[in-house]
């Protein structure tokens, strides 16, 4: 009975303490806390203030057990939907999960016109065994070939059926591709004024204020780094399409081919006038509106300063 007492005794001790017979070892803030989660306050108390690394495995453990959503087990819409949002290389790695998913002629074709806008190959009856996710490597292959060279690319895909041997189907696929490189790309048309000409009547700047339509236009067909020749003839050929474009605007404002020529230059000039670190004394505004009316005399005043302004706060027009 004396041993019994001692142990009650010894128990009660232990317990005032924070040592149970339970498994209690340690306290923490007045709070009991059980032997087998030594190693995980361990952890808590290495983040001092940080993540909590214990609750972070648990989690990561825990969506690991949960595996990810299969895309088979979702509506067919809905599982398209999601693989419309992946490049041609996440589709190709997805196609390893999901192969009749990931492989469909649609999702493959939304990724060859939203990159290569036209192709002659798009408004054909499509040959036997045509595959859109071919053609995209098609297209990839013939825009690198461009790339390293113009003619070589366009040849390429003539041979492969995806471009007509014609200056309008050639322009219509320039103006809606951004993965041909720039440089490249005035070199070509530089040598084929024809898809020039057909490149520039692609362009539509109805009621756009001309120093918008130019900044528009050299997105596109991308000016020489020097005055020259070719140019010369970007200008004219701009200054012609947008008189085109606004027949109403020229009629009102007075203004011709010839004059809208001489302010596109004016523009051009006061852009690097102005953005040009190696300019010291910028071109005001009086100076601008006295030296363009100097070359165009029917231009208003109010009309050049408007120009200035814009080139003022945007920017060139030809960065």
């Amino acid at each position: 009975m004396g041993q019994g007492l001692w142990r009650i005794a010894r128990n009660q001790q232990l317990q005032q303490q924070g040592y149970g017979g339970q498994g209690y070892l340690t306290r923490e803030h007045g709070r009991r806390i059980p032997a087998n989660s030594v190693s995980n306050t361990s952890h808590r108390k290495q983040a001092q203030g940080g993540i909590d690394i214990y609750h972070l495995l648990k989690t990561r453990k825990s969506k690991e057990q949960e595996g990810f959503i299969n895309l088979e087990m979702l509506p067919p819409e809905l599982s398209f939907t999601i693989l419309s949002y992946l490049n041609a290389t996440d589709l190709c790695l997805a196609s390893c999960v999901w192969q009749d998913l990931a492989n469909d002629e649609l999702l493959w074709q939304g990724l060859c016109k939203s990159t290569w806008g036209h192709c002659s190959i798009y408004n054909k009856n499509p040959p036997l065994g045509f595959s859109f996710r071919k053609l995209y490597m098609q297209l990839d292959e013939g825009s690198l070939t461009f790339n390293a060279n113009p003619d070589e690319g366009v040849n390429y895909f003539m041979s492969k059926g995806i471009l007509d041997d014609s200056s309008k189907e050639i322009a219509k696929f320039i103006f809606c591709t951004r993965t041909l490189n720039w440089k490249k790309l005035r070199i070509y048309l530089d040598e084929r004024r024809d898809v020039l000409d057909d490149l520039v009547t692609l362009h539509n700047f109805r009621n756009q204020f001309l120093p918008n339509a130019l900044r528009e236009f050299f997105r596109h067909i991308h000016a020489p780094e020097e005055r020259g020749e070719y140019l010369e003839t970007l200008i004219t050929k701009f200054s012609h399409r947008f008189c085109a474009c606004n027949p109403d605007l020229m009629r009102e404002l007075g203004l011709s081919p010839d004059a809208v020529y001489v302010l596109c230059y004016s523009l051009i000039l006061l852009s690097i006038d102005l953005t040009s670190p190696h300019v010291k004394n910028k071109m005001s505004k009086r100076e601008f509106i006295r030296n363009t009316r100097r070359a165009a005399q029917n231009i208003s005043e109010d009309f050049v300063g408007h120009l200035y302004d814009n080139i003022y706060l945007i920017g060139h027009v030809a960065a």
